[in-house]
């Protein structure tokens, strides 16, 4: 069997027994007009419809039920002998897709993935960066990265790292031919490095605080980015000033290499989580991933 019809039998027989395409959706983790779309396939490859659809109820035909009798078995079968080889490992093994932001890779992920594959040795973990708000469920990820307060509330989001504080950089090369910015309106006056928003594809205006009060400033500058590992080596070579996490840049800042400015206008916003559907099923596997990178205060 085909790697194709074997998701659409799995998605005809998880209908059938939900009575639901909404339910059915939720248990393998996809969305309704997708689990549609894979049983009309099913049906246009037979030739027969084995679904009968209302507006309040979904039930399989005679011929749905006969391929339904015919082949729940196998699939029982198929189910109990994966669980029992999953009993018989010691370790939690699997593949697991993360979607993430490029500064949370060096920021959360690289101080600890070592360690992590050394404990779990039969883990593997692949981590695709998109700046974009990716839907996890529809592209099938595992779970998704993001800043606290951009998370939607019908997600799980587990903290994976400390509070994000941002700072404004320059080398100090710049700053032999620029003036270094006191208060935020100076920052007219200078070339800045700004960031595309993936999503909207506008430019990010620059998120300030003076005290309480929180204000936005849009900056000029000669060079425009998607991503904030090349901002950080744009500042490092002189082209402008980034607005960039500390964490990416603070070894910089200590080696001299950048200079931080306006420190007392730059916010901090939550850390890093990672988040997944709620009605998602752990597997072993994501579960340690969890527990590995959860953020524990010391």
């Amino acid at each position: 069997m085909k790697r194709d019809e074997f998701a659409e039998m799995r998605a005809f027989l998880e209908v059938s027994k939900q009575r639901s395409f909404t339910r059915a959706a939720g248990k393998l983790g996809v969305t309704p007009s997708a689990l549609s779309h894979t049983v009309k396939a099913l049906e246009s490859r037979l030739g027969v419809r084995l679904l009968s659809r209302t507006t309040r109820d979904v039930a399989p035909t005679l011929a749905g039920e006969r391929l339904r009798a015919g082949i729940e078995p196998h699939f029982e079968g198929i189910a109990a002998q994966i669980s029992a080889l999953g009993a018989m490992r010691d370790q939690p093994s699997g593949h697991l897709r993360i979607v993430c932001t490029d500064d949370s890779v060096d920021i959360v992920f690289r101080p600890r993935l070592a360690k992590f594959f050394a404990d779990y040795p039969d883990i593997s973990v692949e981590l695709i960066v998109d700046n974009a708000y990716s839907n996890i469920v529809e592209q099938q990820f595992d779970a998704g990265v993001r800043l606290g307060e951009s998370i939607a509330k019908d997600m799980i989001a587990v903290r994976i790292g400390p509070d994000v504080a941002y700072c404004v950089v320059g080398s100090p090369q710049y700053f032999e031919r620029h003036p270094a910015p006191v208060t935020p309106q100076d920052l007219t006056e200078h070339r800045c490095i700004n960031y595309r928003l993936p999503t909207s594809g506008a430019v990010y205006a620059w998120e300030l605080r003076d005290g309480a009060r929180e204000f936005s400033v849009r900056v000029e500058g000669q060079f425009t980015l998607n991503n904030m590992g090349p901002a950080v080596q744009a500042a490092l070579d002189g082209v402008g000033l980034a607005y960039v996490p500390r964490e990416l840049v603070r070894s910089y800042i200590e080696a001299g290499q950048l200079q931080e400015v306006l420190h007392q206008y730059c916010p901090t916003f939550q850390g890093y989580h990672l988040y997944y559907p709620s009605r998602r099923h752990l597997s072993p596997a994501f579960s340690a991933f969890v527990e590995a990178f959860r953020f524990r205060t010391k």
